[in-house]
């Protein structure tokens, strides 16, 4: 189901939660993006892909503390996601059963997780906070969001909000996506403004949800299975080109995010944190999404003598930042004078007296001079920037696009 559009008749091997078979399908355009393919004239659907976008709905294998909560949940990532029919808070897709009269009379706007509420218990138990077995509450969006840090989804004064843990040794990516807003706020990048709060003692970001009831989140992965890469193309052009193709100037909100990505030290930017927004109704595209998820950043798993080096790792176009960075079209809108004053908001952000158990000042000192360095290279190559640099090349792209295990990384 889309919303309230049958889109296809499917059956699925509960066991492995696999889509095994499509019998009928009866709204094609309402297919998830890269699902059609069109073949020596005709359209078919890929079951291949279309499995590849269901596994994409699952909790990762490797979300942080997943095996204690699977055996408390008694059930498989994979399973959790059936439990709620596939609901999720990024976009409107979901199942409808076909076993009793109930749910084939069953609406969109009776189960949707926008306007009705949801059980707390699986986000609860998959951040170690509830440990019963009996009587769980599997009616949740938790079972549909992605990502390998603990995470959850409660209902705050009426708004869909996501709360996001950090990792050890340093908890340090819910102050990162603080910093990474007050960054983006200076230059008015549309994003998405993050806060900290504390449970038990362990600091998580906080979120509003940034899709709404009628609109969704299409991620740049699924943007690139509309077509396959040409030749010519290495992954930025491919996914521009497709953007232009389908309507969306793109080029400028990379610019901005490519920058950000340069100034923080990001090393998870993939493929299925950013992306574009499309009206659910119409299927009109909106434009890009706001920039979320950024909190892997600022050297966040690195000891403090370790944070000087340069050897970030980068995603998702080129290997490394330098290379990444000669992709921007334009700096002209770069000003470095906005981000006069940020050393001293980076400090004030570690500064909270429950931080200092994780950040002590010497670190935070250290993140934000080796921010004011990397903000001098930006503005030093604005100063000089033309676009001479082949975005065409391959050289240096990203060959394998996961997300980041946020183990401890040590040298």
């Amino acid at each position: 189901m889309h919303k309230n559009i049958i889109v296809a008749d499917i059956e699925i091997d509960d066991a492995i939660c696999m889509i095994t078979k499509v019998n009928s399908v009866y709204a094609k355009e309402h297919m998830p993006l890269g699902v059609v393919r069109n073949e020596y004239g005709r359209e078919t659907i890929d079951r291949y892909a279309l499995n590849q976008w269901w596994a994409n709905r699952c909790i990762p294998s490797r979300r942080m503390g997943l095996s204690d909560a699977a055996y408390i949940l008694r059930s498989s990532p994979q399973q959790l996601v059936t439990e709620s029919w596939g609901l999720s808070l990024s976009d409107h897709y979901w199942l409808r059963p076909c076993d009793n009269e109930l749910s084939n009379t069953t609406l969109y706007e009776n189960v949707n997780f926008f306007d009705n509420d949801f059980s707390e218990d699986v986000g609860d138990i998959l951040l170690g906070l509830k440990e019963e077995t009996d009587n769980i509450n599997f009616w949740s969006p938790d079972n549909t969001t992605n990502g390998n840090l603990k995470k959850c989804w409660r209902i705050i004064d009426g708004k869909r909000v996501l709360l996001k843990s950090g990792s050890y040794p340093f908890q340090q990516q819910s102050f990162n996506e603080v910093i990474a807003s007050r960054i983006m706020d200076r230059f008015g990048i549309d994003h998405v403004p993050y806060t900290v709060t504390w449970i038990n003692d362990e600091p998580y970001s906080v979120c509003e949800d940034f899709v709404t009831k009628d609109t969704e989140l299409i991620t740049a992965w699924q943007i690139m299975q509309l077509r396959t890469k040409a030749n010519h193309e290495n992954e930025y052009l491919h996914f521009v080109d497709i953007c232009s193709e389908i309507g969306v100037d793109i080029v400028t909100a990379l610019d901005g995010m490519i920058v950000l990505d340069y100034i923080i030290a990001n090393e998870d930017r993939h493929f299925n944190n950013f992306g574009l927004l499309r009206d659910a109704n119409t299927l009109e595209w909106l434009g890009a999404a706001p920039i979320f998820d950024s909190g892997t950043s600022l050297w966040y798993n690195r000891n403090t003598a370790q944070i000087a080096r340069n050897n970030i790792i980068c995603k998702p176009f080129k290997k490394t930042h330098g290379e990444q960075l000669k992709l921007v079209s334009s700096l002209e809108w770069f000003e470095a004078s906005k981000l006069d004053g940020i050393e001293d908001e980076i400090l004030e952000v570690f500064s909270d007296d429950k931080a200092a158990q994780y950040i002590d000042t010497e670190r935070a000192k250290t993140i934000a001079a080796e921010v004011r360095n990397r903000i001098e290279t930006v503005e030093s190559m604005a100063m000089s920037h033309t676009q001479s640099y082949d975005i065409s090349s391959t050289e240096g792209d990203v060959e394998e696009d996961v997300a980041e295990s946020y183990g401890m990384k040590m040298e």
